[in-house]
């Protein structure tokens, strides 16, 4: 399924239809497609978002934009960590694991350093935003 927002869902469809070579970034930053399944109405799942890197894995950040809740595709992973993943031309499935607070604070530079306005989304909610590993499978 598609995101409703629909900048997200016509990005998504020119990121997969280009067979990841158009769409591929956002605000200047590398982004990639997460399909993932609803926690309640099964459905597989679309969005795009930002991503960093640590080591093999790939990071996504749980922002939201600093709103005091969670995004709905975070709140689907801790439900089933189980997703495919499009980088760029490569497609692969994955696991995703919520980093711990210690290893969120390892990796948080490297995260702001590639996408600034986390840091504002930070200190703008008292929310704690997690920081999701990708792995692939």
């Amino acid at each position: 399924m598609p995101s409703p927002a629909k900048w997200v869902a016509a990005q998504a469809e020119l990121y997969e239809s280009s067979g990841g070579t158009k769409g591929t970034t956002q605000l200047g930053v590398d982004c990639l497609l997460l399909d993932y399944v609803g926690r309640r109405s099964g459905a597989v799942r679309r969005t795009v978002l930002m991503y960093g890197r640590d080591g093999d894995d790939w990071l996504i950040v749980g922002s939201n934009g600093g709103s005091d809740h969670h995004p709905l595709w975070y709140l689907n992973l801790l439900a089933d960590p189980a997703v495919d993943v499009r980088v760029g031309t490569e497609r692969f499935p994955a696991l995703a694991e919520t980093l711990s607070p210690e290893e969120k604070e390892r990796v948080w530079p490297h995260l702001v350093e590639v996408f600034p306005r986390y840091a504002e989304y930070r200190a703008k909610t008292a929310r704690d935003i997690p920081v999701v590993r990708l792995r692939r499978r």
